[in-house]
């Protein structure tokens, strides 16, 4: 990497309460709102002390549902970052699949698991949801708003797995998918800012929740936590 370069990272949130029948008004429609769980909550921890040991970020963002802000406060909140909440980082609406687990969905649309089991798009599938086109036009703006925004540092924004696809399908120039990876909760999906370049670095590295010792958080003398850079 050149010494001018820099790097978005796109994190999914942690693993929400599916108990939770929480719900939101969008302005595609009302969408499924769960908060963090107990694991979710972890999870964010875990992802904290390893954004903790990064150059302080330029800025960070997340999407207005409360999963990904209960992740990007997690971090913020313990270094003094303000978080932006942009609802146009929220992930694809589903219409009437909005909070239904595949079996649901199955029962509903037999042809919808043929199209799952052979990495098919099945989105289309789905009453009332947002367009794929329609879709990834919203993340690819939002995040290249963004980094416009912030012309020099790095620059965190929290999101979803919908909206980490639709992102690098664009840069990577994958075509008519849904989703072709499958990021974990709480991974960073990296990308390389050089100029107008937008470089695939990294896909869904959750290293902080299966060795989360390479990222304990370094102590002062009076065992506070260090920040980078600090």
């Amino acid at each position: 990497m050149s010494t001018e370069d820099r790097r978005l990272y796109l994190i999914r949130h942690a693993r929400p309460d599916y108990d939770s029948s929480n719900r939101t008004d969008t302005p595609r429609g009302e969408q499924y709102d769960p908060p963090l769980g107990e694991v979710g909550i972890e999870q964010a921890r875990l992802l904290a002390d390893r954004l903790q040991l990064l150059p302080r970020p330029a800025a960070v963002y997340t999407s207005t549902l409360a999963r990904a802000r209960e992740t990007a406060h997690a971090y913020a909140d313990r270094v003094g970052v303000d978080v932006i909440e942009r609802d146009d980082l929220c992930e694809w609406f589903g219409g009437e699949w909005e909070e239904k687990d595949f079996e649901e969905i199955f029962a509903e649309h037999p042809e919808a698991i043929e199209l799952f089991r052979n990495q098919n798009p099945a989105w289309h599938l789905a009453p009332g949801s947002e367009a794929g086109g329609a879709f990834q036009d919203r993340c690819v703006t939002a995040v290249e708003d963004i980094i416009a925004t912030h012309p020099a540092g790095d620059v965190i924004v929290v999101a979803h797995g919908g909206v980490i696809n639709a992102y690098f399908a664009h840069i990577l120039k994958i075509a008519d998918q849904d989703m072709f990876f499958l990021p974990e909760n709480t991974s960073l999906n990296t990308v390389v800012i050089r100029g107008d370049e937008r470089l695939a670095w990294f896909l869904s590295d959750a290293s902080h929740l299966t060795d989360p010792g390479w990222f304990a958080p370094r102590l002062s003398a009076d065992g506070d936590a260090v920040e980078a850079g600090a």
